[in-house]
Parts: structure tokens; C-alpha cells; sequence
């Protein structure tokens, strides 16, 4: 699977330990957004990197790191097709999959630790979307996006 993965300078660090992580177990990464963690790099352009990536095909996933994880997801949100979760915890990564077909997965370095992030990430690439009563309200999601993006 291609991940493609993008933090401002706050969460460089943070994405650092992940690209790694997400190589080690497999996974062809895309790595973009902030150069270094000294510089200031805007989430917004990380957050382009990423909804790019997934909204065009060049990859089946994302996962975007800023600071909180508030700014990157909102960037992310703004993309037609696309469903990028803000999670704090593996219950709502696994949720974010299971009920809302989620493609990307953002949260803030500031805001969660290595072990909370690796286990948000197993969450997020090990669960699958549960269709059923799901799929309705994902397809509810999709008739807004054809609505208002335009």
C-alpha cells in the first residue's frame, strides 16, 4: 500500500518516527511537507501534499501531523472525496475506518505520544470500513460533497 504522509515544522519530529515505522512494516511511503523542524513550514501546504496525493490515486492513504492535528485536518477536509479523521486515540482511528471510510488519519505531535501515534496508525491501517448502515451515511457525506463542491 502507498501511504502518503505530510507535518508542518510542529510535527516534523513526529513524522520522522512514523515514515520509518510505516517503512519497516511494508509500506511504500510518500514523504512531504516540512524539510526540517527549525523552519517554519505551513500546514496548509502539508495538508495540500496529502489530499493530493490520496485524492489523485498516488496514494491509498494518508496520515497528516501538525502541531494539535486541527489545522492539517481542516486543510485535508477542504478536498472533494475526501474523509480525513483527527484522532486522539486507537478506538477513534479504528472507528474512523470501521464507520467513516476514512482515508487519512491526522493528529498533533503536541497533542500524542510515539506509543499512542504507532498504535492510532495499526488502528487505522488494520481495520476495514464495515459498510452496511455505514456506507449510507458515508454516501450521506457524498451527496453533500456534490451539493457544495461544485
Amino acid at each position: 500500500m502507498v501511504v502518503s504522509i505530510a507535518s508542518d515544522h510542529a510535527g516534523y519530529e513526529l513524522r520522522q518516527k512514523v515514515r520509518k515505522y510505516l517503512e519497516e512494516k511494508g509500506f511504500e511511503v510518500l514523504d512531504g511537507g516540512a524539510p526540517n523542524g527549525t523552519d517554519s513550514y505551513s500546514y496548509v501546504d502539508a495538508g495540500i501534499k496529502v489530499a493530493e496525493d490520496v485524492s489523485s490515486g498516488k496514494a491509498e492513504r494518508g496520515i497528516a501531523i501538525c502541531g494539535t492535528g486541527i489545522g492539517i485536518s481542516l486543510v485535508c477536509n477542504k478536498y472533494k472525496g475526501i474523509r480525513c479523521a483527527l484522532c486522539t486515540n486507537e478506538f477513534m482511528a479504528k472507528m474512523s475506518r470501521q464507520h467513516n471510510d476514512a482515508q487519512i488519519l491526522a493528529f498533533g505531535e503536541r497533542v500524542v505520544g510515539l506509543g499512542v501515534a504507532l498504535g492510532m496508525i495499526d488502528a487505522f491501517f488494520e481495520e476495514e470500513f464495515a459498510g452496511g448502515r455505514h456506507a449510507t451515511r458515508v454516501n450521506g457525506i457524498k451527496e453533500i460533497e456534490e451539493k457544495h463542491f461544485k
